[in-house]
């Protein structure tokens, strides 16, 4: 049963996620924080660290991992497997009518117009992840003794250093981790 449950939520997130992995972390919050209670929204924090660090997408390193701490190894492939599926009918599909119909005006109007929705969904997970380090776990009302400086202040000084020196984000992010453990331990 619980690997029904796990390939429907992911099949989900893959059939709904338009726009890569940032633009499913909303889709994935949902289906594994809010209506299943798979994971906390820490554990979910910790999910996206993770899913980062380890090198292909985002969506198919969350499935697996919430796979695996579900159902083991089984849950892993069946929650990926969920995960590709759409993706993969939908591409094959797609790319059949777009070299077919490329060059009509409403195939160009259509893509256009799903950019400005995919924007809005990578910067609704971006905002929600920003609020819960900035924040904590607070759920009052919003109070400014509730935001740890700290984590705003490594944020900010990381965003500066990406902008103006552009060095590999690897290095800001170890740079990031020790500052943190210095601040934290002292």
């Amino acid at each position: 049963m619980i690997y029904l449950k796990l390939f429907w939520s992911f099949i989900q997130i893959g059939l709904f996620s338009i726009g890569g992995g940032y633009a499913a972390l909303p889709l994935i919050q949902n289906q594994v924080v809010e209506l299943n209670k798979w994971l906390s929204m820490e554990e979910f924090v910790d999910l996206i660290t993770i899913a980062e660090m380890t090198p292909g997408p985002i969506a198919i390193n969350a499935s697996t991992f919430v796979g695996t701490r579900i159902a083991g190894i089984g849950g892993a492939i069946i929650s990926t497997f969920g995960c590709v599926l759409p993706s993969l009918i939908i591409v094959l599909t797609l790319a059949y009518f777009y070299y077919r119909y490329n060059q009509l005006t409403i195939v160009q109007g259509i893509l256009s117009g799903l950019r400005p929705a995919v924007v809005s969904l990578i910067a609704s997970a971006g905002l929600g992840i920003a609020i819960l380090t900035f924040r904590g776990n607070s759920t009052a009302a919003f109070n400014f003794s509730d935001i740890n400086l700290i984590a705003v202040g490594l944020f900010t000084v990381s965003f500066i250093i990406m902008r103006k020196f552009k060095p590999n984000p690897i290095v800001v992010m170890i740079g990031s981790g020790i500052a943190g453990i210095l601040v934290y331990l002292l």
